[in-house]
């Protein structure tokens, strides 16, 4: 089949310009990219920065206004959770109880359909039977969105026409402008979920009645809440017809403003009316708030916008702000007293689009200097122009092959899954040299008239192709294309077997690289596509076409001469395309950073020309090397093995390896050392992505009041705000207006974000603006901007002290360092959310403890939290216990002999209490679009005291007055903040982080260890009915390792079973399966050598090396993994060219002496040395520009890229092992034959 579309292609070359068109045509279309164009029409694949990999869930959010947490959690917690409990593909319920709401996450399964879920929850909550909740209460479904779809958070701001701030704007002015008009017209943007606002104040209108007045006028407090509720109303009284003419008839009586309120008429005493403002103050008011927002020290009132689920956030991000654009002049306006005229503009302090652009454009930038690098190997490894050029649009072409794919099968472009393809890029190449190399070879030995040696080989040679036709030609590339082809087919078929475990995974380790998978997956098909369908009829037509051309010539002597020197000119001009790309490369990849021009350009020579150097003379000397390692086969062997053995080693750690030694071996001091040396390789679940900003979440203590905890967290953004690196910071307290947000108010969270190195355009890339080199100063223009220019310099936004993202963070923690705030982890706003969505807890390791009562609870956390601070690998002051019943309660005990002496009923007491102290919403103001709450409570100066609540005075039947203190007794208590629960279950929250230097895992394991030898020792007493479990992100490392156990195993012995079926021979796939060893060995060698303070400690034109290139501990987690997986698939690829070769020179020649058999061994590695070392050198220096990326992005990339990048340099050895070890089997079985 392969054989027939081969020859179709070469026969049919129309149909392939045509296909390669549409190819080319559809992948721009679809390019994740920010490629604009006039003319092509895009349609772009849907791009966030990040996958989300939170759980599958959906929120019940239940409203029940003043109530507490016990309120909550009896009433309407805990029933709606027995009910939601029994809903289909339910894994697990959380739930938490504040004041005022109720907030409950249904977590369901991995492949439960998201809307499925929330249409089997509305149908759940509809037939709640009557009386299972409190009268008047609804519970409501959250909007269907994430946490992580919080994309875009704004605030309200005046500004002058110039866009200075000008302030003038009242909290409340700002609050109305928001919820009102910006939040609606936002909302109705396509792929918007919600808009939720956050900060300022909710205009009431407020009624505080005079306790005094009401016993002078004999009025109950009842009577004023049902009047005031009868004076707000319309009615319609259908039409009546006067003339033929139909008019529709109203009664008006809406409360307009606070005169129509006033003159409300509570009752009459003696025909003389009592209105409202007789004995109550109306006047506007702040509504009750729990949340507030603070922009550097400033109260702000501000907005988030949360996208759909399943919308693309980069294009619900640019609607957004085109609505905005459209708004914005129509916000309001006003003029300050000193003539300023200052208007509302919507200004943005967290917004995705950054982060997405800045992570696309690192990735975008990686590839095209992989894409670059890649040419030049094939141009310096080939020598010929047009094959080089042949091979390299193999790249472009794959890559839009995959964005096709990516297209059709519905997967999303992020930062992850664009890895895929850029870890790729190495092997989609490998298939065009492995043809061109071919297909050169044969037209050469064509030309030779059939002869065949090891100097045909050589691409730089140009066959005359004399005498021979068109059709001739044809079937010479025909031959060569399928003599290869199905080594070619195995080499990519190996690798996507490879990435199986990848398609396997579940949860959130399969929610991240899945679409890498896919995007590799694509990528490999495309390049098998265009390998065997483009390159074949472009071959004919480039190469055999211009070699029938010179063959013209060749018997004239003169031209012999021309044709010499066309051949070096030739030479010359791939040297001088090799070149001038190579400085465009390091103009592109500024590889020692943007201030080193030269340095740059002599850094990518060196390194560029001097690996092509070594591999280049590794194939001149490779017939020797390997003749020699024939005659010592055993001492090679041996040294390979202790190869492997020391990666295995590095992977397990030495003492795990060699525990079965004696004990006097393992007291010695070189075993000791080299334990300390090795000690196994720390495990995570993901490196964290750098995303530009920092979320701080300290907690105050639960007692706190709102006004005390917006005072710490105004200092807080104000030192924050004074760290010159820091470009804003924004803090919220409590919760925003959304059922996403179940936050207390004692929980700060301060989005930080921190000004990049260098200026930087959108994508990330660095800005060059003009420099003075006399003065050595930037030149900036009248208005002190500065002026970019193309031959200039890069300007540098830190101090010099500030090396690292970490060393800002350093700073920002010192900074927030308040009295009365607890300390927070290490955490960024999209990583705070996915932890939040998998845990529920706000910090990525924790430990959740299981009771029967809060008290205990909070005791047995307590107990843990201290016994934790113990444990080395933890970080003792980000050790925090939930303070579950720190909350202090004023309870209202009511006697009840006490109100029936007076005819008193429960309910009568507990509205006045409700009404009086806490104030009760009466009814709303229609005021245009607008709506606002009108309360009724009594007067501030008589309920904020303990004295003040006791005299609240109760009306009797009979109308005496009676004081709460005659009919209730008033306590001090301790009682919860919030009250946590999982599948009815109470719970409470340890957090704690790590120390540097740990792996979540390996801290994990300590803590366990300890907390179990302290329960064994007695000093940790677990209660009876109280149980805990650590969880956090480590889970899912730990998840997909037993995962990978088990597949990774079948994967192996599915790539055991290919290779199989290419050789079918035993002995000799297992020859060429050796090189997964080598390649697993070398990845982690390399991983070690990360970790090692003198690796790289280089010092090249003024820069660290190590630090430049942000080398450090690489610890083993999932991102690792998948470097491996990619690995495995092409770690054989050598070893099947090698092979196949040697299997047809023993078919061919069957030798029967030792001396045949290792020449013939030496004659078929050496036909097979330059192929398989242009593959090794394209694999391995296109991950050059992914290992030395520091952009955005750049953190999960590089682990995955070390794999490849160290395994495929040892796997080199599996072009000498191969051959010797086949070699050893034939040289075995001669002498077995002879004997």
């Amino acid at each position: 089949m392969i054989n027939q579309l081969i020859r179709f292609c070469l026969e049919n070359k129309l149909v392939v310009v045509l296909f390669t068109t549409v190819l080319i045509l559809w992948g721009a279309a679809v390019a994740p990219f920010d490629w604009e164009s006039d003319w092509l029409p895009r349609d772009p694949v849907p791009v966030d920065a990040i996958p989300d990999i939170g759980e599958n869930q959906q929120i019940v959010f239940t409203e029940w206004m003043g109530r507490s947490p016990q309120d909550i959690e009896d009433q309407i917690t805990y029933p709606l959770t027995t009910a939601l409990l029994g809903l289909p593909e339910v894994k697990t319920i959380r739930s938490y109880s504040m004041f005022g709401f109720s907030s409950i996450y249904i977590i369901f399964k991995e492949d439960a359909e998201f809307y499925w879920t929330r249409s089997r929850i509305l149908e759940k909550l509809n037939s709640l039977p009557s009386g299972t909740l409190p009268q008047g209460v609804s519970p409501q479904l959250g909007p269907d969105a994430t946490g992580l779809g919080q994309v875009f958070w704004y605030t309200l701001e005046g500004m002058s026409p110039e866009g200075d701030p000008t302030g003038g704007w009242d909290l409340e002015e700002l609050r109305s402008t928001q919820d009102w008009y910006v939040r609606y017209a936002l909302q109705g943007v396509d792929g918007v979920a919600e808009v939720a606002s956050i900060g300022g104040y909710v205009k009431e209108y407020q009624i505080d009645v005079d306790p005094d007045a009401l016993r002078t006028y004999n009025v109950a407090l009842h009577e004023v809440f049902e009047a005031v509720r009868g004076s707000n109303l319309d009615v319609g009284a259908r039409t009546i017809e006067i003339n033929a003419v139909e008019y529709v008839i109203r009664g008006l009586g809406f409360i307009e403003n606070l005169d129509d309120l006033r003159k409300t008429v509570i009752t009459q005493r003696n025909n003389v009316p009592i209105t409202l403002d007789q004995i109550a103050e109306v006047e506007y008011g702040p509504a009750l708030r729990r949340g507030a927002l603070d922009k550097a020290g400033a109260e702000a009132v501000g907005g988030v916008v949360v996208t759909r689920y399943g919308e693309n956030p980069l294009t619900v991000i640019k609607r957004v702000k085109e609505k905005i654009e459209s708004i914005s002049s129509g916000l309001p306006k006003k003029t300050l007293e000193d003539g300023t005229v200052s208007q509302v503009e919507i200004v943005p302090f967290y917004d995705r689009t950054g982060l997405i652009y800045e992570t696309l454009g690192t990735l975008e930038d990686a590839v095209r200097q992989q894409i670059l690098v890649t040419i030049i190997v094939v141009i310096i490894m080939v020598m010929h122009l047009r094959s080089a050029s042949l091979i390299s649009g193999v790249l472009p072409l794959a890559v839009l092959f995959a964005f096709v794919g990516m297209k059709l099968f519905g997967v999303d472009a992020n930062v992850v899954a664009l890895s895929g393809i850029a870890i790729a890029i190495g092997t989609i190449v490998d298939m065009g040299v492995v043809l061109i190399e071919n297909i050169l070879k044969h037209l050469n030995d064509a030309d030779n008239g059939g002869t065949s040696s090891a100097s045909s080989a050589n691409l730089q040679d140009c066959p005359n192709g004399a005498g021979r036709s068109g059709k001739e030609t044809l079937e010479v590339v025909y031959r060569a294309c399928t003599e290869v082809a199905g080594a070619v087919v195995t080499a990519v078929l190996t690798t996507i077997i490879s990435f199986l475990p990848v398609f396997t995974m579940v949860a959130a380790e399969g929610k991240l690289f899945r679409p890498l998978a896919y995007t590799k997956t694509f990528a490999l098909i495309g390049s098998i596509v265009v390998a065997l369908t483009i390159i074949p009829p472009l071959a004919h037509w480039l190469l055999a076409t211009r070699k029938r051309k010179q063959a013209q010539g060749t018997e004239d002597p003169k031209n012999k001469v021309w044709l010499i020197i066309q051949k070096y000119f030739r030479f010359a001009l791939c040297f001088f395309v090799a070149i001038f790309t190579a400085f465009y490369l390091a103009g592109d990849w500024q590889p020692l950073g943007p201030e080193r021009d030269i340095g740059n350009i002599v850094f990518v020579l060196l390194l560029i020309g001097g690996l092509l150097g070594l591999f280049s003379l590794f194939i001149r000397f490779y017939a020797a090397m390997l003749s020699v390692l024939l005659r010592f086969k055993t001492l090679f062997l041996v040294s390979c093995s202790l190869i492997l053995i020391f990666g295995l080693s590095i992977w397990l750690g030495w003492g795990k390896v060699f525990g079965w030694m004696p004990d006097f071996v393992k007291k010695s001091d070189p075993y000791v050392a080299v334990s300390h040396a090795v000690p196994g390789l720390g495990k995570e679940f993901m490196p964290d992505l750098d995303e530009g900003s920092y979320l701080l979440m300290p907690t105050t203590m639960p007692h706190a009041s709102i006004g005390e905890v917006m005072d710490v967290l105004s200092k807080q953004d104000m030192a924050i705000n004074a760290i010159p690196e820091v470009e804003s910071a924004v803090g919220k307290l409590g919760r925003v207006e959304s059922p996403l947000d179940p936050a207390p108010i004692s929980m700060i969270e301060t989005i930080i974000s921190y000004k990049s190195e260098y200026i930087t355009d959108d994508d990330g890339r660095v800005r060059i603006f003009a420099f003075d080199n006399k003065s050595d100063v930037f030149k900036r223009d009248a208005s002190e901007n500065l002026i970019p220019d193309d031959e200039g310099r890069p300007f540098r936004q830190w101090r010099d002290e500030i090396k690292s993202p970490d060393d800002i963070r350093d700073e920002i923690v010192e900074a927030a360092k308040v009295p009365g705030t607890t300390s927070a982890p290490k955490l960024q706003p999209i990583a705070a959310r996915i932890v939040m969505l998998q845990s529920g807890m706000r910090a990525p390791m924790g430990l959740k403890v299981y009771g029967p009562d809060l008290e205990t609870l909070e005791a047995v956390a307590l107990d843990i939290e201290a016994l934790l601070k113990q444990v080395p690998a933890i970080k003792a002051e980000a050790v925090l216990a939930d303070r579950i019943v720190g909350k202090p309660y004023l309870e209202i005990d009511i006697d009840r002999d006490a109100i029936a002496r007076y005819g008193i009923k429960i309910k009568m007491v507990q509205d006045v209490i409700e009404v009086a102290v806490g104030g009760k919403p009466i009814t709303m103001t229609v005021e245009g679009r607008e709506r606002y709450p009108v309360r009724v409570r009594y007067m501030r100066e008589r309920r904020d005291t303990i004295e003040d609540i006791e005299a609240i005075l109760v009306a009797a039947p009979g109308g005496a007055q009676i004081p709460l203190r005659e009919l209730a007794m008033i306590n001090y208590v301790r009682g919860p903040q919030v009250i946590k629960s999982e599948d009815t279950f109470l719970v409470g929250y340890v957090i704690f982080d790590k120390r540097e230097g740990y792996a979540e895992v390996e801290v994990v394991e300590q803590a366990q260890n300890f907390l179990a030898g302290k329960i064994a020792s007695g000093e940790l007493n677990i209660p009876t009915g109280v149980s805990y479990k650590f969880t956090g992100s480590y889970e899912n490392q730990v998840r997909a390792e037993k995962k990978l156990r088990v597949v990774l195993p079948i994967a192996l012995f599915a790539i055991w079973l290919i290779l199989y079926f290419q050789f079918r021979r035993i002995s000799t796939t297992l020859l060429v399966f050796s090189g997964i060893f080598f390649a697993w060995s070398g990845g982690f060698i390399l991983i070690w050598l990360y970790g090692q303070p003198w690796f790289m400690d280089i010092n090249l034109f003024g820069h660290n090396l190590r630090e430049l290139f942000q080398m450090g501990p690489i610890n083993l987690s999932v991102a690792v993994w998948v470097g491996f997986l990619a690995l495995f698939g092409i770690a054989t690829d050598n070893g099947v060219i090698v092979c196949t070769y040697l299997q047809q020179i023993f078919k061919e020649e069957r030798p029967k002496t030792i001396e045949a058999i290792r020449a013939a061994t030496v004659e078929a590695g050496t036909r097979r040395v330059r192929p398989a070392m242009m593959t090794s050198a394209t694999t391995i220096l296109a991950l050059l520009p992914v290992l030395t990326s520091t952009g955005r992005g750049a953190d999960i990339m590089v682990p995955m890229a070390i794999p490849s990048f160290g395994g495929m340099s040892l796997a080199i050895l599996t072009i000498f092992v191969v051959p010797v070890l086949y070699c050893a089997i034939e040289e075995f079985r001669c002498k077995w034959s002879y004997n």
